[in-house]
């Protein structure tokens, strides 16, 4: 059986003004968005489970560190 391995983002809320479907200190998967990054955003998986644009200030975020399953 052969293991794919998966990449996943993730990153830290760590500001909430304005958005019911972020909690701070809360931890939520980033989807790549490489337009919406050059305007400062990140394409986040919030509590509605649905993808939205967030401003990335709103989290703690290291692109370079990921968690693989």
């Amino acid at each position: 059986m052969k293991h794919e391995r998966t990449e996943q983002m993730f990153a830290l809320c760590v500001e909430n003004k304005d958005c019911e479907d972020l909690e701070k200190r809360k931890v939520y998967q980033i989807l790549p968005d490489e337009a919406a990054a050059k305007e400062g955003y990140l394409r986040v998986v919030d509590e509605s489970g649905e993808d939205y644009l967030y401003p990335d200030s709103y989290f703690n975020y290291r692109p370079h560190i990921q968690i693989f399953f």
